[in-house]
């Protein structure tokens, strides 16, 4: 029996984990994730805080290009 589970990041679905020997592998849900993809974890929970980080690092990168943030509109 697998045992899979949902990765979220910032309220978004970044992926699902399934068990395998050694831990865990990511499955990324979209493009903004795929760095991880295939990853083996040790926890689901270290997938989780990648994923977290992944899309930290993804903001920061477009705030410092000077584009928007996407809850912010373009004035």
């Amino acid at each position: 029996m697998s045992e899979a589970y949902l990765i979220e990041a910032a309220g978004e679905a970044a992926g699902v984990v399934i068990r395998e020997r050694g831990g865990f592998r990511f499955f990324a849900s979209g493009p903004q994730f795929a760095a991880l993809e295939q990853q083996l974890f040790r926890r689901s929970a270290d997938a989780e805080r990648a994923a977290r980080a992944l899309l930290a690092a993804n903001d920061n990168a477009v705030r410092r290009r000077g584009f928007p943030h996407p809850s912010q509109s373009w004035r």
